[in-house]
């Protein structure tokens, strides 16, 4: 009897689906405590299941579930463990939707399928899923076409939207910082302005960077950007005159590289021009740059005659905001000499003569109009060290001073150039300042070209060519007295064009300054 019941139990073993069932057959088992036989039925309220791994035929499945329609102790055993584990476990197929399914309450038919019919269903499931997948394959190569299109149309959107954002937060960013519309607006003009005169600015580069009459980077003083630029003739015999020439750039952007063009030019006259770089705001405030700009000065009159210049025949000029701090400079320097006991390296006396270009010597009548052309008066009195200051760096009103009045005696000529078309500084801030200070007892004198804008005079004319009236004032003044030079400058070629004359009345129009 043992031995029939172990081969029914290895039978019911084979089957690899897990079901808990009640044995169909009863089994008479004795047990040691008691002789009596104990019968497992599904009919005894004592039944106890016992979990076995088995499938059953056809007939016995068929007999199961019609009896399951009688019994409810039978339909607990056969369903309950399928509804647990439905709940338990989440249903997770291994195949699409169309190929796959989940046993539930309604899919008990399922369950009780014969094997042969449970074995064609899965041959069918295995064969949608294969179908699938060739779909898949065949339509595979067109749906990445389709991809690609839609991910380069894509990235082509997502790139103007960044960048339309990175603008917009820029221009945000540079309102917050105090820097408005007029200064944006300002720098697109200034990158068409440049792109019209680089024709110009190429050639000027190259000379910069690649004459040999250019002596670049020389130290005048142990203090940031301490530097100088020389400009030598080609013509060395004899010394020559020197202008110590002091760029321009709005106290902010000023450079000596900016006077390559003037140097250029006036070296080719016989004329030795040093171009002095000084400390800009941040890095400096004016008083600073007064201090550079003088000490630059003092290099040149004291060093000069060892590149061929000749200490008795120095000038200074400045162009722009340069104008404004070699005019101080030249003021701060007489009111030294003017008290007892100052030490200087270099004096006045030694200078013939100061050249201001499109220069502001007030800065009291400027403040508001800088405000008004973008250069706002915060920015512009962080540069001047304070509103307490713009009367120590305004020339024209320190000049008038009853304490240092007696220093304009020690003052040299000072000759102004100016456009009356000038809108960045108002041709008045020449006269003015010539008018003061021929009332004072200085030879003065403002010399006005009519429809020249700020840069018309620096650097439009000069890439012109030909004959340029506000550099032959410049030059007359200097060779004045030299019979011989006056006539080189008689018979001196005339200066090759560098631009087209299109392009210079474009950037005319279009210049910010």
């Amino acid at each position: 009897m043992f031995r029939t019941s172990i081969s029914r139990i290895s039978t019911l073993l084979r089957n690899p689906n897990p079901h808990r069932l009640l044995i169909p057959n009863p089994i008479p088992i004795t047990t040691k405590n008691t002789k009596k036989a104990q019968i497992f039925s599904p009919k005894m309220p004592s039944q106890q299941i016992l979990p076995i791994t088995y499938h059953p035929p056809p007939s016995t499945t068929e007999k199961l579930l019609s009896k399951s329609e009688d019994d409810p102790a039978t339909r607990l055993l056969l369903f309950s463990h399928f509804e647990d584990e439905e709940k338990s476990a989440p249903s997770r197929p291994l195949l699409p939707k169309s190929a796959s399914y989940t046993f539930n309450t309604s899919s008990a038919a399922a369950a009780a399928t014969p094997a042969g019919s449970a074995n064609n269903n899965q041959k069918r499931r295995r064969r949608t899923a294969s179908d699938n997948s060739l779909y898949s394959l065949s339509s595979g190569s067109s749906s990445e076409e389709a991809a690609e299109r839609h991910s380069s149309a894509g990235n082509v959107e997502h790139a103007a939207t960044e960048t339309y954002l990175v603008t917009r937060l820029s221009l945000k960013l540079l309102s917050y910082l105090g820097v408005g519309y007029r200064w944006i607006a300002r720098f697109m003009a200034l990158g068409c302005y440049s792109f019209l005169l680089m024709p110009g600015f190429i050639q000027v580069g190259y000379y910069y960077f690649f004459s040999k009459q250019v002596r670049r980077g020389i130290v005048y003083g142990d203090q940031p950007r301490n530097r100088l630029d020389l400009y030598l003739p080609k013509n060395s015999d004899g010394p020559k005159p020197v202008i110590a020439f002091i760029t321009g750039g709005a106290w902010i952007i000023g450079y000596k590289a900016w006077g390559s063009l003037l140097g250029q030019q006036l070296s080719e006259r016989d004329i030795i021009v040093a171009c002095i770089d000084y400390r800009n705001f941040p890095q400096g405030t004016i008083s600073s740059m007064v201090q550079d700009a003088s000490q630059g000065i003092s290099f040149v009159c004291n060093h000069i005659a060892e590149y061929g210049g000749d200490p008795n025949r120095v000038y200074v000029m400045g162009q722009s905001a340069g104008a404004h701090i070699g005019a101080c400079a030249i003021v701060d320097q007489a009111i030294k000499e003017l008290g007892e006991g100052e030490s200087t390296s270099w004096s006045v006396s030694q200078i013939n003569a100061y050249f201001g270009l499109s220069g502001g010597y007030n800065l009291f009548n400027l403040v508001d109009h800088f405000h008004s052309r973008g250069l706002y008066r915060s920015i512009f009195l962080g540069i001047m060290e304070g509103e307490n200051s713009l009367h120590r760096f305004s020339p024209e009103v320190m000049i008038q001073d009853p304490n240092v009045r007696t220093a304009a005696s020690l003052l040299p000529p000072i000759i102004l150039f100016h456009g009356t078309a000038d809108y960045s500084i108002p041709s008045d801030a020449s006269k003015n300042f010539a008018e003061t200070l021929r009332s004072l007892g200085v030879k003065a004198e403002s010399i006005l070209y009519e429809g020249k804008t700020h840069t018309d005079l620096f650097l439009q004319d000069p890439m012109r060519g030909g004959r340029d009236d506000m550099f032959e004032d410049l030059v007359a003044i200097i060779h004045e007295g030299d019979s011989e030079a006056l006539a080189r400058d008689a018979v001196a070629p005339s200066r090759r064009r560098l631009v087209p004359e299109f392009m210079l009345k474009l950037a005319h129009k279009v210049s910010p300054f």
